[in-house]
């Protein structure tokens, strides 16, 4: 439910009553992975959406349904072959989907206060990780635990007093990668899967992408980094380039030189780095640091013979052949771009590529799965 935060947070403080219907499980082909929700207030306005439009009528009624007794359900979508008007999910796929009321009858009260504060916590853009019981004794079902980047938690699922212990600890390993998933427990806390499931939602601020350059590229790139849900900086030397001005929709606009820049700022392993600058002086000592940082991205433009004379450049300053393998260069998929725009489409869309295991292919005419691992767990 933490991907509508910013609007369910609203509905608590408004003091509406409301249903939330979150993805908890994915098998085959399925548009949404785990953490996915649709939420129906007791007005009956929906906001969310579980499948792409597959069964959300059906996820509304059950959130109205769940509204007026108070229980926490939970339900499969499965593929709908032989009825086209049957509800099922055409993609091939099947989802489970647990129901949750939230200041609706008994079963609700016990968490109410933690999903508020989780719901707080994600609108103010904090770190959190919402655990949740998914599948188990029908006593368990829906409670819930609010676990803190320094171990402390509220809430509690009951039952075994281990089991608070061993939710709290794996939910903090999902939140300090990152990760929405689930876990498998046993009832009395120990590692052993079958007892109960727990569904883990992890709320981190956003990646961030830093680009380098203050060029008309850049700009582009700006609002693709910003679309992809980045926290986006922009960096460049030269102060009559990197303002506000040029890059109104940047977060940051650093004016600095951009190694030095990126050995003091932080950086972690879902940091995206787009090295612009198309100049030696900047770019060598740049990526000799970009290349030795554990991030998810480099990237650098420029044709392919600056491609070479750069790499050439590179080895020269002791940037090894592992190191400089990691350098996508040059940067974006082959998509013809000739434009700004196309150009940061292009680096966008190698820059999910790589972070989903995509090929970059067109799907026409393939095998592969469209929906590439969202069974298990989901970034």
């Amino acid at each position: 439910m933490l991907d509508i935060a910013d609007e369910l947070n609203g509905w608590l403080e408004e003091g509406r009553e409301f249903a939330v219907a979150t993805v908890v499980s994915v098998g085959g082909s399925a548009p949404r992975g785990p953490g996915a929700a649709l939420a129906v207030d007791s007005g009956g306005t929906a906001i969310g959406s579980v499948s792409g439009g597959c069964v959300e009528g059906a996820v509304y009624e059950l959130c109205a349904a769940a509204l007026s007794s108070g229980e926490t359900v939970r339900e499969r979508f499965g593929y709908s072959d032989e009825d086209a008007f049957a509800v099922g999910l055409t993609c091939g796929g099947v989802i489970d989907v647990l129901v949750t009321p939230v200041g609706a009858g008994a079963s609700s009260r016990s968490s109410r206060e933690v999903f508020r504060a989780a719901l707080s916590t994600a609108a103010r853009g904090g770190t959190a990780a919402l655990a949740r019981v998914v599948e188990g004794p029908s006593d368990l079902l829906g409670r819930a635990l609010l676990v803190r980047p320094d171990g402390s938690y509220e809430g509690g699922l009951g039952g075994h007093p281990d089991l608070d212990r061993t939710a709290v600890a794996e939910a903090g390993a999902l939140l300090h990668a990152g990760r929405t998933g689930t876990v498998g427990l046993s009832e009395d806390g120990s590692h052993c899967p079958g007892g109960l499931t727990l569904l883990v939602e992890s709320r981190v601020p956003p990646p961030r992408m830093i680009v380098f350059g203050a060029v008309d590229f850049a700009a582009a790139l700006v609002r693709a980094g910003k679309f992809l849900g980045h926290h986006v900086t922009v960096c460049d030397a030269r102060p009559v380039f990197a303002t506000p001005a040029r890059f109104p929709e940047a977060d940051e606009v650093v004016v600095e030189w951009p190694h030095r820049y990126l050995r003091d700022t932080p950086t972690d392993e879902r940091t995206v780095l787009c090295v612009l600058t198309h100049d030696a002086k900047f770019d060598v000592p740049l990526l000799t640091e970009a290349l030795r940082l554990p991030v998810a991205f480099v990237g650098a433009m420029g044709s392919r013979r600056t491609h070479e004379d750069r790499n050439r450049r590179l080895r020269e300053a002791g940037v090894t052949e592992r190191e400089l393998s990691r350098l996508r260069s040059p940067i974006g998929l082959d998509l013809g771009a000739r434009t700004p725009e196309e150009t940061a489409l292009s680096i966008a869309a190698e820059i999910v590529a790589l972070r989903h295991g995509g090929t970059g292919a067109p799907l026409t005419g393939g095998a592969a799965p469209i929906h590439r691992g969202l069974a298990g767990a989901a970034a």
